[in-house]
């Protein structure tokens, strides 16, 4: 079953990627910036410059969106220094998605 494209009951890459788009345009809007092209591939730091409390301000908007099914300061703990400089957009993309799954599966 379909609701606008979206599958319901089920998790969509393509809306999370969505979601974490409009949040990024939100964060990226503060400095100017408006006419980046987010893709799976682009990474936080290099691409999109952003800085850890650009991160902790993602993390509360994932928290806004989603609740507590996706915990985004978790999972950058579960990180080193150098994945944290390299963390993609696909990369979160797979985590809310995966969290999502878990949530309604649990």
């Amino acid at each position: 079953m379909s609701l606008n494209g979206q599958r319901i009951g089920t998790v969509d890459e393509e809306a999370v990627l969505a979601d974490i788009r409009s949040m990024l345009a939100t964060l990226l809007d503060e400095y100017g910036i408006d006419d980046v092209e987010i893709r799976m591939d682009t990474t936080f730091n290099r691409d999109l410059e952003l800085e850890s409390i650009d991160l902790v301000t993602l993390a509360g908007l994932l928290e806004e969106k989603y609740g507590s099914r996706v915990n985004f300061a978790e999972f950058l703990a579960g990180m080193d220094f150098e994945e944290i400089i390299e963390l993609t957009v696909g990369r979160l993309v797979e985590h809310v998605v995966a969290s999502l799954k878990a949530a309604e599966a649990g």
